[in-house]
């Protein structure tokens, strides 16, 4: 045994051969002997992985990024953003959520797989502040990272929060909603769904910018639409026949989302109140931005959801790579209306390069 361990070839990073081989090809790519000669050449680039370094070449990174769902044109742009941050950084996203906004035992279950398969990092936009906090604190105490985008988890284990400030985004709609009624009128406000901390704080930025105008009445701030375009448009029609909003009592409403907002437009147009009564919406879809073209949205609230993606991925590898990074990250907001809808700025939040990251404008 012994002497079969003196003959055993020596292994370096250009794999198995003889002591003296190695010494006289190491001496040959040294001196640059008739450096012409092609097989020294590739010798050479093989003794040291093609790097000059001697290190094999390193492993991408494994990312998982888990949405609230797949549907709504909101999350292909985050998918988008995501995209062009992994192709910049030479990492490896996963992109896999639940396909419906409501499904949150979906949402867990996958937070909890790509955890047992060992993924370098999550990026996880929650679809309940509290029940992700569990499978997130799990995430981190079995070594993967993560960080929360869009809306907010609680608790502090995560790296880091990218999102909208939407307390502020919610403000934006009040106000414009207050001033497009010259202060005066009846308003109502549905919600999105109980649980949900983006939305909520949307609806509370609403609330305290609608509150500064004294004779505006909020009738109604208690409805929920729930995640789908169609649980949203049977609330919206409910609502707006019990304000009696055929009849003239109701001139102005808000919706938080796009399942909200585009449920509330049906429901208008069903109604024939589409561009009487005043309505602002929240985030963007073809279909919505028609309707403020048409004059049947007053305003929507754009958030930067390609750059969300965008950062919230580089945000974590930054962490991986033990670079400090920034405990919350505002990705902004902006208001759209048929005055602005043309601008550069406005087109590029409502027209975000799908096909160029995605391959496909879906």
């Amino acid at each position: 045994m012994a002497e079969g361990r003196r003959n055993r070839p020596y292994v370096g990073a250009g794999g198995a051969t003889s002591i003296g081989g190695v010494l006289r090809r190491d001496l040959i790519c040294s001196l640059g002997v008739l450096g012409a000669a092609p097989l020294l050449s590739a010798a050479c680039k093989k003794s040291d992985g093609g790097s000059g370094s001697g290190a094999p070449p390193e492993k991408k990174l494994r990312i998982a990024v888990v949405p609230k769902g797949t549907t709504h044109e909101f999350w292909k742009a985050v998918h988008a953003g995501a995209a062009k941050a992994a192709k910049e950084l030479n990492v490896d996203v996963i992109w896999k959520g639940p396909l419906k906004e409501d499904d949150l035992k979906s949402q867990v279950d996958l937070v909890q797989s790509f955890t047992a398969q060992g993924v370098a990092g999550l990026v996880l936009a929650p679809l309940n502040d509290s029940a992700l906090a569990a499978p997130v604190r799990a995430s981190v105490k079995a070594g993967v990272p993560v960080v929360i985008f869009d809306s907010d988890l609680k608790g502090t284990d995560h790296v880091s929060f990218v999102a909208t400030d939407n307390v502020a985004a919610g403000r934006l709609a009040g106000e414009k909603l207050g001033s497009l009624l010259g202060g005066k009128g009846n308003v109502v406000l549905l919600r999105y769904q109980e649980g949900s901390a983006s939305t909520h704080n949307r609806e509370e930025g609403f609330l305290q910018a609608i509150r500064k105008f004294p004779e505006i009445k909020l009738v109604s701030d208690n409805q929920y639409g729930g995640a789908t375009t169609e649980s949203a448009f049977a609330a919206s029609e409910n609502l707006l026949l019990a304000q009696n909003a055929g009849k003239g009592q109701l001139q102005g409403a808000f919706c938080p989302n796009e399942s909200t907002t585009f449920g509330m437009l049906l429901a208008l147009e069903k109604a024939g109140l589409a561009g009487k009564l005043r309505f602002i919406g929240f985030d963007s879809s073809t279909k919505l931005v028609e309707g403020v073209r048409a004059g049947k949205i007053d305003g929507l609230v754009l958030q930067n959801p390609f750059n969300m993606g965008y950062l919230a991925v580089r945000t974590l590898v930054a962490h991986l790579k033990k670079e400090k990074v920034e405990s919350r990250i505002d990705t902004g907001a902006s208001l759209i209306d048929k005055a602005n809808m043309d601008q550069p700025e406005m087109k590029a939040l409502l027209s975000p390069p799908l096909a160029e990251w995605l391959g496909t404008a879906g």
